[in-house]
């Protein structure tokens, strides 16, 4: 693992990449947060076979096992390509093994103004957001890298807090506000636990990532608005609406797996 670092992931080349200690994982010192690797991905597939005129809509995001730490491949390629609505993939490979598969439809964009209209209700501004996000239960490099800040009704099981970064995606490379953000999406699973995780209590780590986009966001403050319901047969949700300084953009979803540890 590279260290120390400026930047969550060194890019080698035109696929290679490398991880540095900002993008260790909360469960494991020895694999990746998801978080990032959600970013670096969402990065990775805005740029393949770009054209004008289409956005990604939504990312599904499959974790497959442990994510590790260092150097990784990302694979990309068209699944159903059109002129108007498209499935693109990448696969995370790191030791021969695909660790995470994102997929993401892209549609041609138009004008819907007229039409436009958000009914999820728009949660007060990162200026209102002054108490900090209890993280002194979470270790890894991954968390000591953002900004948390917890709304006054912020709640166990029910999070309204805003996160911020200053540490970039990549080293020497421009990445848009949409990728950046995106790369902080998963974090919304520990900002407000319903039971300590680790030693003495459960590990309830998401098995995937679902992200849903009605607009593009925008600015450096990612709003998470959550919902955690855990069930009672060892399976578990965390719901989120996202939001940024404009209001909310869009929705992401965690199925969780509980275990007693």
């Amino acid at each position: 693992m590279t260290s120390p670092a400026q930047s969550y992931y060194v890019r080698h080349d035109d696929t290679h990449f490398e991880s540095t200690i900002h993008a260790q994982g909360a469960w494991n010192p020895h694999e990746q947060h998801m978080a990032p690797v959600a970013g670096v991905l969402a990065h990775v597939l805005e740029g393949f076979e770009a054209r004008p005129g289409a956005r990604i809509a939504r990312i599904s995001y499959e974790i497959l096992g442990l994510i590790p730490a260092g150097e990784f491949e990302i694979v990309t390629s068209m699944v159903r390509p059109g002129r108007t609505i498209e499935l693109v993939q990448a696969e995370f490979v790191a030791g021969g093994r695909v660790a995470v598969r994102a997929s993401a439809w892209r549609l041609q964009v138009s004008d819907t103004t007229e039409v436009a209209g958000i009914v999820d209700e728009r949660m007060s501004g990162p200026g209102q957001a002054s108490a900090p996000v209890g993280f002194s239960q979470w270790p890894g490099g991954y968390i000591r890298s953002i900004e948390a800040r917890a709304l006054p009704d912020h709640a166990a099981g029910r999070g309204r807090a805003w996160l911020r970064t200053p540490i970039p995606l990549l080293s020497a490379e421009p990445v848009s506000e949409f990728a950046r953000l995106v790369g902080l999406v998963d974090t919304s699973n520990g900002i407000a636990t319903r039971v300590k995780p680790g030693e003495g209590g459960y590990a309830f780590p998401n098995v995937d990532l679902q992200i849903h986009l009605y607009r593009m966001p925008a600015g450096e403050w990612l709003g998470l608005q959550n919902a955690v319901n855990f069930g009672a047969d060892g399976v578990g949700l965390t719901s989120t609406v996202l939001h940024d300084a404009a209001g909310p953009f869009g929705r992401a979803e965690q199925i969780l797996t509980l275990r007693k540890v």
